[in-house]
Formats: structure tokens, sequence, C-alpha cells
């Protein structure tokens, strides 16, 4: 007569990665209900792409045309793209906790990091949706990537992914130390703003020369001058590793602050 073996459980490894799931497809059911919140925040990239295209476009491109500007401006709107949705990521993780859902799943029997780990998987993949979305509007208006190819797309879009990841990690942080959402939006507009101290809308060499150091250095300008290259094939030079640095920077800061914020017994 044998005995019935008990099943055998699954591994910490397997429980985190389905709790993590979980909690992802919380947040998308999440965002698939309250769409405004996204659409709002793809506005202001949209308006200010159309914007500049149509009303600034044959100033701002200093005689060159409205077509070379629109090659211009794209790949700076796209970084500007992921930097206005991740300010609905700090939202959404402020009406957590001011909402106790965060404090409900500090109780429960699952892996604690997935509460986090879903916000950032969900954020980025509706950035890349954003980014679809907005870079349609391009295509739409006239800017074409001609001379990328199949691998420079495939890195662009890797840069696009990292920039997200480490502009999300950062959005969570403020998310779970803001009192309101009002806060966490108010805590997250450098994330926009950066962007238009950067090369996204004319060149650095135009900037007064006290401010070319600040806007060459900021996370912004060496990711935008990076996608340029991998789009457009400008030239590139050290902005590759600068922006790869800046990204890992970012999420590595991101994910410390975030995780210890999370961790911290609420008083």
């Amino acid at each position: 007569m044998t005995t019935a073996q008990a099943p055998a459980r699954p591994s910490r490894a397997a429980l985190a990665v389905r709790d993590s799931a979980t909690m992802l497809r919380r947040n998308l059911l999440h965002a698939r209900r309250y769409p405004s919140l996204t659409l709002n925040l793809l506005l202001t990239p949209v308006m200010l792409l159309l914007l500049f295209v149509y009303i600034f476009g044959n100033t701002m491109s200093g005689g060159a045309g409205r077509d070379a500007y629109i090659a211009y401006i794209v790949p700076g709107i796209l970084l500007m793209t992921i930097g206005s949705t991740t300010i609905g990521t700090a939202v959404s993780v402020s009406n957590d906790m001011a909402e106790g859902i965060i404090a409900r799943f500090r109780t429960m029997a699952i892996h604690r990091p997935s509460v986090i780990v879903g916000h950032v998987v969900g954020s980025v993949l509706q950035s890349v949706v954003s980014v679809l979305l907005v870079g349609a509007v391009g295509l739409a208006i006239g800017f074409r990537p001609t001379h990328a190819t199949v691998l420079e797309g495939l890195a662009a879009l890797g840069l696009l992914v990292l920039f997200s990841t480490a502009l999300t990690w950062i959005a969570v942080g403020m998310g779970l130390v803001s009192p309101n959402a009002e806060a966490a939006s108010n805590n997250a507009m450098p994330l926009i703003l950066l962007p238009l101290l950067s090369s996204a809308f004319v060149p650095l060499h135009s900037m007064p020369g006290w401010f070319q150091p600040v806007a060459e250095y900021q996370p912004f300008t060496p990711a935008i001058e990076t996608l340029r290259g991998l789009l457009l094939g400008t030239e590139v030079g050290n902005n590759g590793w600068l922006a790869v640095a800046w990204c890992l920077g970012l999420s590595v800061l991101g994910h410390l602050w975030s995780t210890s914020t999370f961790n911290r017994d609420p008083k």
C-alpha cells in the first residue's frame, strides 16, 4: 500500500512571479477602467508637438524648414511622453496609500515587493503604449526615421524601455512619500519639466553659455541625443553611455528609495 505524496509547494521565486503578475493585472485593469488620467497626460506631449511644429516650426528650425524641425523635435517629445506618463504612476501609488490598499497588502501573505513591482511593470507598459501613440502622431505629420536599421530600431526601443523603468521607479518613490494625489502630481512635475530644459526643442549651442552644462548633463539630454542618433543617424558620441548610466543610476536610486519606503512600518 502506497501513501499519497503531498503536492510540492511552489518555490519562493514562483510565488514572487505569481504575486507580481497578480499586481500587474490589477494595475492594468485599473488603468483600463480609468483611462482619463492616461489620456490627459498624453495631451501634453501631443499638444506641444503640434504647437512647436505648426506654430513655431519655421522659426525654431533656423531656416531649415518645418520638415527638418519635425525630425529634430519628435525624439525629444517621445522622451517627454515617458516623463508625462510616469506622473500618473506617482498619482496611482499615492491613491493606493491614501485609500489604505497598501496598508492592507502589507498585512497579507503575499510577496511584499510584488505590490510595487506591479506598479512599475504596469507603468512601463503604459509608457511604451503612450510612446507608440505619440510616435504615430509624429509619423502622421511627417516624421520619418529613414536612417534607422532594424537593429537601431530595437536599440531605440530598448532605450525607451530602460528610460521608462528609471523614471517609473522614481515616480513610485514620489507616490509613496506624498500625502495625497495632488502632492504626488506636484512632486512628479520635474519629470515633465526637465525635457523643457534639455535639447528637446533647441540645440544646446543656442542656449546661454552658463546654462549649457545644466542642459547637457541632465538625464533627458543624453537620452534624447542617443535616440536621435539611432533614429536619424546623427552623431551619438558620449551620449550613449551617459544615457545608460543615468538610466541605471536612477533605477537603482528609485528602487532603493521605493522599497525602503514601502517596507517602513506605518506610524
